[in-house]
């Protein structure tokens, strides 16, 4: 049995361990674990969080969110709110040392390309975490804090560990609060009063235990860089520390410089500095110090340090321009570049980490809190199908093999550019020159958009001549269709909500022609057949579009007028609001190029799109046995299923 104990001597004088159940604890309240939390107790999973801090950040930290990252939470319905705080950043500048002294902007060019949401934006971490609790607190779940870990256990039977059904507890987790303080709802801290304190002891509730044993069907940690799940459960980080340091300040700027509510790189005689606008007039400039020696230990004295010394330096990178911070620093920190990943991201498939307790790079590219959610966004609808039993646990086997590839490939990348970053050009050499061209090539996996996941059960690229302008194994672009029954136009992301689905996307091409209206009421024929992967994959049960949300999307060379919802058949048209066509839209003249940026024929195609918006597969029109076979690599049939 493994076991971490970090307190050998537990007095005998607090009130006895309460003992409780849960489907998932999750241990640290970033945005990694706060946005696991949301996704799954949303999908009705019971799940605790809890954080060691006495009180969540206010200030600083983690700030740039990717287009990526954006449309994943509107897939949650997040990112209304997060558009109206955050601030957006939709043009990046290159400046240089200039002829005659000084910095010249050489480049003025677009954030982003080719995206729905054509911009970064950012907000605080502080910020992204008060839209996640507000988001889990409308689920009854609220950050426990201060909550510290003690000690964890798994299971060594290996019969329980295969128990995957809501019976088996294989976890267990020992949890100490300190004794002056209680959890707030909002998840602040506050201190109890005597008399609370003794009457929550005497009724042994939650708020007055100082210990509590947690047994769990999974622990998840997201517990940062220092993560205390990962070093419990035995899992080294694999990597090394640079002699690049770096310094960041937060501030409201006083400045003759003109582009400070651009994404700026400046690459100087004097230095290398960034700098990335934020909401509230806020700006957050990087520096290197490259006159900062570090020890032997590999760790920074930050005594030697502070924000009016990271501004002096930041001063002399923007020579001729005046910069100051008459308002004061709003947060600062001092960092060594590092790059490491964790050798493994599960035990057992019952122990999980996720965010910076797997993978630790330099915040140059902004990727920090964007893979640390999307890790979450991976492993969530894993966990619900596995809990469900709609699925073996073989599955979860997944969440590492993509997610590991995806971390290791984001430690390449980040070598190479912060190695660019932390030196300064000279004159004559191609430095400045590799730097650019090595954003702009990898602009599309900065983005998220070229995060790509290899083949597996759950990505299977056989048939992707079918759909050939779509990866398999990357989210489904973007592109505007239009419902047929009232001629609306929709963006097709706004289609596919994070609700646990597969969403499967039939283009049926052209149904007035009768070879392609026969191959889609054969599609519809066998869905409603037991051996369809529909009936097939759907629990006993459960609802008709429980596991499964068909849309179809028809084409047709006429224009949208000529739509005619009856032409498909009853079993796709579920709803009204399933069925639309490829087609430009009458009044706002837009839509009407999917198959053709999809690469898909006038034969048709069937796209099965992930639950979290990635395609999986793609197959011809009447070639429903392959989305059967795809589906049987990692779904119960309806004769297993909850067993």
């Amino acid at each position: 049995m493994l076991v971490s104990n970090h307190s050998a001597d537990v007095s005998n004088t607090i009130s006895p361990a309460l003992d409780s159940h849960v489907d998932v604890l999750i241990i640290g309240a970033g945005p990694a674990g706060s946005f696991l939390a949301f996704a799954l107790c949303r999908a009705g999973v019971r799940v605790r969080i809890v954080d060691k801090k006495e009180m969540r950040i206010s200030t600083g930290h983690a700030d740039g969110i990717q287009p990526r990252t954006i449309e994943v939470f509107q897939s949650y319905g997040l990112a209304k709110r997060f558009l109206k705080e955050a601030a957006q950043v939709r043009v990046k500048a290159y400046y240089v040392s200039g002829p005659e002294g000084g910095i010249v902007r050489t480049i003025l060019e677009p954030t982003v390309g080719g995206s729905r949401y054509p911009f970064l934006a950012t907000l605080a971490q502080s910020g992204i975490e008060s839209l996640l609790r507000d988001a889990m607190g409308e689920c009854g779940v609220y950050v426990e804090q201060p909550k510290v870990p003690m000690s964890l256990s798994l299971s060594a039977d290996e019969t329980e560990l295969q128990n995957h059904s809501s019976e088996a507890y294989p976890v267990k987790v020992m949890l100490e609060r300190p004794s002056a303080s209680v959890r707030s709802k909002d998840g602040h801290h506050e201190l109890a009063s005597g008399a609370a304190k003794t009457a929550g002891a005497a009724l042994g509730s939650a708020d007055g235990a100082m210990q509590e044993v947690v047994r769990a069907r999974y622990l998840v940690g997201a517990d940062g860089a220092h993560s205390w799940v990962r070093s419990a459960v035995g899992i080294d980080m694999v990597g090394e520390s640079t002699n690049f340091v770096w310094g960041v300040v937060d501030f409201v700027p006083e400045s003759d410089f003109p582009d400070l509510r651009l994404t700026c790189a400046i690459r100087a005689k004097h230095g290398n500095c960034m700098i990335i606008p934020r909401e509230n007039d806020l700006i957050r400039v990087y520096v290197h110090l490259d006159d900062v020696e570090v020890g032997d230990s590999g760790r920074l004295d930050r005594s030697q340090f502070g924000p009016d010394e990271i501004l002096r330096v930041a001063q002399k990178c923007f020579d001729p321009y005046k910069l100051s911070a008459p308002q004061g620093f709003d947060w600062w920190t001092v960092y060594i570049v590092g790059q490491r990943v964790a050798s493994n991201f599960s035990v057992k498939n019952r122990v999980f980490i996720i965010g910076d307790a797997c993978h630790t790079h330099s915040p140059k590219a902004g990727q920090g809190m964007n893979a640390s959610m999307s890790d979450a966004h991976n492993l969530a609808w894993k966990l619900v199908y596995v809990m469900r039993q709609w699925a073996p646990p073989t599955l979860l086997d997944t969440y590492e093999f993509e997610r590991r590839k995806f971390a290791q490939d984001l430690i390449d990348f980040d070598k190479m550019l912060a190695t660019l970053y932390s030196v300064t050009p000279r004159p004559g050499d191609k430095n400045h020159e590799q730097f650019v061209e090595a954003c702009n090539t990898y602009g599309t996996f900065i983005r998220g958009h070229g995060v790509q996941y290899e083949a597996s059960t759950i990505t299977d690229i056989t048939h992707k001549s079918i759909a050939s302008g779509l990866v398999i194994g990357q989210r489904i672009p973007p592109g505007v269709i239009v419902q047929v029954a009232d001629f609306r136009p929709y963006e097709l992301h706004d289609l596919l909500p994070s609700d646990t689905r597969f969403k499967i996307l039939v283009l049926p091409g052209d149904t007035s022609k009768p070879e392609q209206k026969a191959k889609l009421g054969a599609v519809a024929a066998e869905m409603v057949q037991p051996e369809g992967f529909v009936k097939r994959f759907t629990p006993t049960g459960a609802s008709d579009d429980a596991v499964f949300d068909i849309i179809t999307i028809s084409y047709s060379h006429t224009p949208c007028a000529a739509a005619n919802m009856l032409a498909i058949p009853p079993r796709l048209r579920s709803h009204w609001s399933k069925i639309f066509i490829d087609a430009e839209t009458m009044c706002e003249h837009v839509g009407g190029n999917l198959y053709a940026s999809y690469g898909v024929s006038d034969a048709g195609a069937i796209i099965v799109c992930r639950p979290d918006g990635y395609v999986g597969m793609v197959a011809a029109l009447d070639d429903m046995a392959a989305i059967g076979k795809y589906f049987a690599n990692f779904l119960h049939s309806t004769c297993a299923a909850g067993t």
